[in-house]
């Protein structure tokens, strides 16, 4: 498997993760073979990013903190609970403990695995691949700091629904005219789950707290360093990190996820807790497996397994094709798989296209 641009994806090519609407359901199933009609509806939807499969790639098996199965319970049953807000109705959150349960349970289990974030986003289900990107990066934070399983599920639930206040934001209301803190989404969240007797007044506090800085330049209070709780530390730094890789967010440029851990490094003990900043470099794959890298070496390589502990020297598949064969062809070739953890002296000197 290897992540590329939708543009250098070619008919015949072998989709290698599944791609889901916003209700859950599964647009395309991995290992359809692409053709050029599905390619020029990806690209209408938005698709910048797809995973496809590589012969040469075939026995490489990307390890998931979180089961696809989870994943997809996951988004169907925050639509449920999001299209119950948009029309007014009780929000009935069972299916989000259920699948809480789930994702806590099994990143307990795979405590060992770093995070991967390749879910493909469409302008259909980007909404929903970030609050589910957002929660999994939060839970692997609290696992690695310690929290027992009732305060990771307090966490994950919040962080599910970080941004769940958007749904109820009245544009209309003369409060949003003024540009009232009154009518901010993070207030909104807050209101919207501190009422549900389900829900902890902690696990509220996240969509309250998740735009709150700890040089207390942040909103909607203006809270300083440890007024923040440390859930709300969290999420910030998973939501701002999301949004830096996303395509499909408000921000001005789409970073490469170490591009986006550079960034927020740059910004720890201004916007984020620099023990949290710390404890989420641990979490996360600064070169997700998938990616192609340009090493230091000359040589180009893909990334095809993650060193726990050194998110930053992965191993890497060193392929070099016979120039008058086809990428589709495997007949001609020669493969080597660098361990950056252990080849001291290569370094990654850039990341492909």
């Amino acid at each position: 498997m290897k992540y590329v641009n939708v543009e250098q994806v070619e008919p015949g090519d072998v989709l290698a993760r599944s791609i889901y609407t916003s209700e859950g359901l599964t647009l395309l199933h991995a290992g359809v073979q692409l053709t050029v009609g599905m390619i020029h509806k990806l690209r209408r939807f938005g698709v910048t990013m797809l995973s496809v499969k590589d012969p040469l790639l075939d026995e490489v098996k990307e390890e998931d903190v979180i089961t696809e199965a989870t994943r997809k319970d996951a988004i169907r049953n925050l639509s449920a609970a999001l299209q119950c807000v948009q029309t007014g109705k009780h929000m009935d959150v069972r299916g989000i403990h259920k699948s809480v349960n789930s994702i806590v349970d099994e990143t307990l289990r795979n405590r060992r695995v770093l995070l991967n974030l390749g879910e493909i986003r469409t302008t259909d289900n980007a909404m929903y691949i970030h609050a589910l990107n957002v929660c999994m990066m939060a839970t692997v934070m609290g696992v690695g700091l310690g929290y027992n399983t009732a305060q990771l599920k307090e966490l994950s639930i919040g962080a599910l629904l970080h941004d769940v206040g958007k749904l109820s934001v009245d544009k209309d209301a003369p409060a949003y005219k003024a540009k009232s803190m009154e009518n901010h989404h993070t207030w909104l969240g807050f209101h919207l789950l501190r009422k549900k007797h389900e829900m902890s007044i902690v696990s509220a506090h996240i969509p309250l707290q998740h735009h709150e800085w700890v040089d207390g330049s942040g909103i909607p209070r203006g809270l300083v360093g440890d007024e923040i709780h440390d859930f709300g530390k969290i999420v910030a730094i998973c939501n701002y990190y999301d949004n830096l890789i996303s395509p499909l967010s408000e921000e001005e440029e789409t970073l490469a996820p170490y591009e986006a851990c550079e960034k927020i490094m740059g910004l720890a003990e201004k916007r984020f807790d620099h023990k949290m900043v710390i404890h989420f470099l641990r979490s996360i794959a600064l070169y997700p497996t998938g990616t192609s890298l340009k090493l230091s070496t000359g040589e180009i390589g893909v990334v095809i397994d993650q060193n726990r502990g050194l998110p930053a020297r992965p191993v890497v598949r060193v392929i070099r094709r016979d120039q008058q064969a086809s990428r589709h062809m495997a007949e001609e070739h020669e493969i080597r798989d660098i361990d950056l953890g252990e080849e001291v002296t290569v370094f990654i000197s850039g990341v492909m296209e």
